[in-house]
């Protein structure tokens, strides 16, 4: 009998689905080393001076300092054909300074544009510029110094003396020592207390900013005639005070105001040595007697010992009268 052989592996039907199948995970392999992409390494010298925000603090700070240098420089060249003899009119003096001042303000302008910041945030707020905070540190300049010098009188260190000059010449000096004494104070507390202090703050933070610049602003004055340890000391000293009155007021102009009037009654209205040196054009004959620990001898009166004694006292008081913080930085 005839039968129908079955097929046990029939093929699947040509237009069929093929079966689902999992798929395998495959393993990358490893890069070859040759193909490999090296990161751009920073070249090590500007690595120095540039972090990943801009440029560091400090290289601020080198950049304004070497703006000032070039105009210095500038303005010497300036002076040496302008005024070629030594000794000439004494107005020359006042110009000297008034270009010294400017070759530490006039950079601070630049650097306030890469900065992004108003200039006034360095210390000089114009809103603020010869108003109560000014007149007030000149008072406080003039009262401080003839406290240390009537404490002299009384120990009979000191003797006011005679007229030096007469007439017309005593309004005369008297108006221009008080306009080179204020180009003083604003050279000094610019360029130490101004921007110098502003954007070393930002990496330091204020108080370890003041301690060193106050160190240099002493140092500064090694260079003065008949300077001694004790004037070096006490200029630092006098510098780290005027960074408290920066701290409470907020701006430099109390600062400008006390220096000014402390540098015009020593070399005009007391005619005693500034810094180791001696003024033409003083008011007095006056004259010190006694050791040096006490009269400051060449130094004058910030040699003296108790020069200490009154920025102690300037500190303690100051600190009771502006009791609140007024300098704000974003050290973001």
């Amino acid at each position: 009998m005839a039968g129908t052989i079955m097929d046990t592996n029939p093929l699947p039907p040509a237009h069929s689905e093929p079966e689902a199948t999992t798929p395998e995970l495959v393993t990358p392999s490893p890069p070859v080393p040759s193909l490999i992409v090296q990161p751009r390494r920073e070249n090590p010298l500007l690595e120095i001076f540039v972090g990943p925000n801009g440029l560091y603090p400090g290289t601020r700070w080198l950049i304004y300092l070497a703006m000032g240098g070039i105009l210095l420089g500038l303005f010497g060249t300036f002076m040496h054909f302008a005024h070629r003899q030594h000794g000439g009119p004494i107005w020359w003096g006042l110009v000297t300074q008034i270009g010294v001042t400017l070759a530490a303000i006039l950079p601070a302008f630049v650097m306030a544009r890469i900065e992004k910041h108003p200039f006034g945030a360095f210390g000089l707020p114009k809103q603020n510029a010869f108003r109560r905070n000014f007149w007030v540190g000149t008072l406080w300049g003039i009262v401080s110094l003839s406290v240390l010098m009537i404490a002299l009188r009384l120990a009979g260190a000191f003797e006011f003396g005679s007229l030096s000059i007469h007439g017309w010449q005593v309004a005369k000096f008297a108006v221009y020592y008080a306009l080179f004494f204020l180009t003083v104070g604003f050279f000094e507390e610019f360029l130490v207390r101004g921007y110098s202090q502003w954007v070393l703050s930002r990496g330091m933070h204020f108080w370890p900013t003041a301690a060193l610049l106050s160190a240099g602003f002493g140092a500064l004055h090694s260079s003065n005639p008949g300077e001694s340890k004790a004037g070096l000391i006490a200029a630092a000293l006098i510098g780290f005070f005027f960074c408290l009155t920066l701290r409470r007021t907020g701006d430099l102009w109390w600062a400008i105001g006390f220096h000014m009037s402390w540098d015009w009654g020593e070399s005009y209205l007391y005619s005693v040595p500034d810094s180791g040196g001696m003024m033409p054009g003083h008011l007095l004959n006056s004259s010190f007697h006694g050791p040096n620990w006490l009269t400051g001898g060449s130094v004058g009166p910030e040699g003296s010992l108790l020069v200490f004694v009154v920025i102690v006292a300037l500190w303690v008081v100051f600190d009771r009268m502006y009791p609140e913080v007024k300098y704000g930085i974003n050290f973001s």
